[in-house]
């Protein structure tokens, strides 16, 4: 069965696309140990109920974030409602106070957690846990105090990276590259520990140590892009021109796929090193396509990249570096550790908007969507990435129910930049989210007709507006779509999926249907909306043990599906085995079946499996 979890309209699209780590790299981010102990998130809540008793074993609290990109989600998780801290009645004294900020911070109300667990820790001084979290608030806020605090963790890794960037802004660079060589090489570390040591050496004016440091990492292996980006900054920030082109041509040539951030860096060092032009047409591919990040490659941006440096200190240097991680963290569905890393180059960079899109996408995929869309409002309008924060924004209206107030936002968006389709692509998002798909598909058409070439990158453009037709009742039109958006990229395993799965429904083209879903399934093993897709085809064909075998994998992946469920049974049913299929259809039915489905598996449990039911 398709999926639309596979378009990025629908959710905050990866801060990767404007980091300078490349796609490719992914893999070594999942090791986030370094940072996994300091992240407040966990267990469920405190209740008054339960009294001061748990408040030492007290786990981690966090509200589970939407499903990634990439993930099969049959139906919206259903919304969290937003808790106002101030109106939940918390017991008086310490453990009233220690409440009142866990629930706050599990709410991104960093202010306020940071007030409740500051007075908490003012009454019980030498508490561990009401300390950690105290620090942790106070990180979140930026406040002072977190400082201060830090100092009482010897053992907590982000105290050390903040006592480390705190040196730093006091230019004490010794005691900030002794901190920082103090950070474990492991997990996330392998990536960060040596960029902020490379950066602390070149703020004490060693920067052939730090240059020498990236040396290993930028002769090759994984991490080759991104120490030859942040070593061709230090070369920048030094004068060093051969050593800076030397690597930004490394660091350009690693990664596997455009992104904002590297081409901002690359174009500012190409240009001062005389290779203007090199350097702009780099930044001009950026402003080709569909993708968010194209909308922020103006002229304005192409001259600010162009004459400015992207990073004008160590201390900035040292920013980028954290949040580059943040993103990959998050792209690897950590986002509170993004989030944490995020305020951590806030503190050393005030104002990164990069960072400030980062907290807001870390937010929003906790479901902390009010507080995101406080975030995104802080971007100044005259910042070149100020268009994507407006996209952002948009996304964060439409959650918050305040559709009218997105569109509109898009429409001044389209208005200030009538060549784009981003506007009118993030409007036909809205739209069809919203149940709108006839307006949907205006949007989108309005997008694709501001493409002066589709390119493989615009693939999902074509298949959102296949998914509004759809459901506006044009299935050829859908087709249409779905046909162009493979011609596009032939071998996306969700494309794929989408056609085939139609075709076998309406019993049409059931062998090409299934050429197409064995190459998704080997291209994306553990889909089960795919391998139900296989299954079911199979099962069309009369194939029936085959069609089992495929779909009990996917009820193994996809246990909570009920159109899974469902195709199961009536496969075991045209097996014989009628008792295991009425299991799959109650299970069905208890996985909240759409519309009109409900009575149908209600006759199939009373009457058995129509024989017509293979070409329904």
């Amino acid at each position: 069965m398709p999926s639309e979890s596979s378009l990025r309209f629908l959710s905050f699209s990866s801060a990767r696309a404007w980091m300078g780590i490349a796609g490719r790299k992914r893999s070594l981010f999942l090791g986030v140990a370094m940072l996994a102990g300091c992240a407040a998130g966990g267990s469920g809540p405190v209740t008054a109920a339960e009294g001061p008793q748990r408040l030492a074993q007290a786990g981690p609290m966090r509200i589970a974030p939407d499903a990634p990109a990439g993930a099969s989600p049959q139906r919206p998780a259903s919304p969290v409602p937003a808790v106002n801290p101030a109106s939940v009645p918390a017991p008086a004294g310490v453990f009233g106070a220690y409440l009142a900020g866990r629930l706050a911070a599990n709410e991104s109300d960093a202010g306020a957690a940071a007030e409740a667990l500051l007075r908490a820790l003012n009454a019980e001084p030498d508490e561990p846990e009401i300390l950690t979290r105290a620090f942790n608030a106070s990180v979140m806020d930026g406040r002072p105090e977190a400082v201060r605090l830090a100092r009482r963790l010897p053992e907590n890794q982000l105290a050390a990276l903040l006592l480390a960037g705190a040196d730093a802004q006091a230019g004490r660079w010794e005691r900030a590259e002794a901190r920082i060589r103090g950070l474990p090489r492991q997990g996330s570390a392998q990536i960060l520990q040596p960029l902020l040591l490379a950066w602390a050496q070149a703020g004490r004016g060693s920067v052939d140590a730090a240059l020498t440091t990236l040396r290993p990492l930028t002769e090759g292996g994984p991490l080759r892009g991104v120490a030859a980006l942040h070593g061709a900054m230090i070369a920048d920030l030094a004068n060093r021109p051969r050593d800076a082109e030397r690597l930004i041509r490394i660091a350009v040539a690693e990664a596997d796929e455009p992104n904002m951030r590297l081409a901002t860096i690359a174009a500012g060092i190409l240009a001062r090193v005389g290779r203007e032009e090199d350097g702009a047409r780099l930044f001009d591919a950026m402003s080709l396509g569909s993708d968010d990040i194209a909308l922020t490659a103006t002229p304005a941006a192409r001259r600010l990249a162009l004459t400015e440096r992207a990073v004008a200190s160590p201390v900035e240097g040292m920013a980028e570096a954290q949040v580059a991680l943040g993103a990959a963290l998050r792209g690897q569905g950590s986002p509170e550790l993004s989030l944490i890393l995020s305020r951590l180059s806030l503190r050393l960079r005030p104002g990164f908007v990069p960072a400030q899109i980062l907290a807001a996408e870390s937010m929003a995929d906790e479901r902390h969507v009010a507080p995101a869309l406080a975030v995104l409002e802080q971007v100044p309008a005259a910042d070149p990435m100020a268009p994507l924060a407006a996209l952002r924004q948009a996304a964060v209206l439409g959650r918050l129910g305040r559709g009218g107030e997105a569109l509109a936002l898009l429409q001044r968006l389209a208005d200030a930049h009538p060549g784009a389709p981003q506007p009118a692509l993030a409007m036909g998002d809205l739209l069809r989210r919203e149940g709108r798909a006839a307006e949907a598909v205006v949007a989108y058409s309005s997008a694709i007709a501001l493409l002066p070439r589709p390119g493989a990158a615009d693939w999902p453009l074509f298949h959102a507006r296949a998914l509004a037709r759809e459901r506006a009742g044009d299935w050829s039109g859908a087709e249409a779509d779905l046909r162009q958006a493979l011609a596009l990229s032939p071998d996306q395993p969700a494309l794929l999926n989408h056609l085939a799965y139609t075709w076998v429904e309406r019993g049409e083209r059931l062998q090409e249907a299934r050429g197409m879903l064995e190459r998704a399934v080997a291209a994306r093993p553990r889909d089960g909306n795919i391998a139900d897709s296989l299954g079911w085809a199979l099962f069309r064909l009369g194939e029936v043990k085959a069609a089992i075998e495929w779909l009990e994998k996917a009820v193994e992946l996809e246990s909570r599906n009920a159109v899974i469920n469902d195709h199961l049974g009536d496969a075991y049913w045209a097996a014989g085995r009628q008792v295991e299929a009425r299991f799959q259809w109650r299970r069905a039915l208890g996985l909240d079946p759409e519309p009109g489905e409900t009575s149908r598996i209600e006759a199939k449990l009373r009457d058995g499996l129509p024989a017509a039911t293979a070409l329904r």
